[in-house]
């Protein structure tokens, strides 16, 4: 909707203040390097479609990433931040129930990012922020597919928590962070 509602402004813009259409082609390359418009030979730019296949493989390898670093955090991760991980996941409740549910994919996005960065492993790291942004223009609007997913998720968020508060095993802590992106996945592929 976000894109529509861009070209609507921009388009209007032009007209009502006869304006070079310079800025209509700026916003459209900048919605072309966020994946949301593609040019098309004879078409032009066109709204970008989802590869379903893709997204769902993606969120599989997420899953064995981040479940893997969540573990190796575990035994990293301190107070302040488990305290910090229950307000994200606070905030995200918040959201939910506000249906800002492009503030809750962010807010999902810190949590995440907050425990990983306790694994003290560069590199997984960097993988794990390069799948983020490649899956940027999805995530953003994600839960919009699957809405019931958002609420589930808080719920896992919750046990999450608990685990790494509780000092759970390193390999429960994987299946069960592993388990949660999974979650979505499979939500996503049954949405229909």
């Amino acid at each position: 909707m976000r894109i529509f509602w861009l070209f609507f402004v921009y388009y209007a813009k032009v007209a009502k203040y006869e304006l070079s259409s310079i800025p209509v082609r700026e916003a459209i390359r900048q919605l072309e390097a966020e994946g949301f418009v593609e040019f098309k030979p004879y078409a032009g730019a066109v709204v970008s479609t989802i590869n379903e296949k893709e997204y769902v493989e993606t969120l599989s390898v997420l899953a064995v990433l981040e479940g893997y670093a969540t573990a190796l955090s575990s035994t990293n991760v301190t107070k302040e931040a488990i305290n910090e991980l229950e307000q994200l996941n606070e905030r995200m409740e918040r959201a939910l129930e506000e249906l800002e549910l492009e503030r809750f994919s962010e807010l999902n996005y810190e949590f995440h990012s907050l425990i990983y960065a306790h694994c003290n492993n560069t590199y997984l790291e960097e993988q794990i922020k390069q799948i983020w942004q490649r899956m940027k223009r999805i995530r953003a609007y994600g839960f919009t597919f699957v809405p019931q997913r958002a609420k589930a998720s808080i719920e896992e968020h919750r046990e999450i928590i608990r685990l790494l508060r509780e000092q759970a095993p390193p390999h429960e802590i994987e299946q069960y962070v592993r388990q949660h992106k999974i979650n979505t996945a499979e939500a996503f592929k049954r949405r229909r």
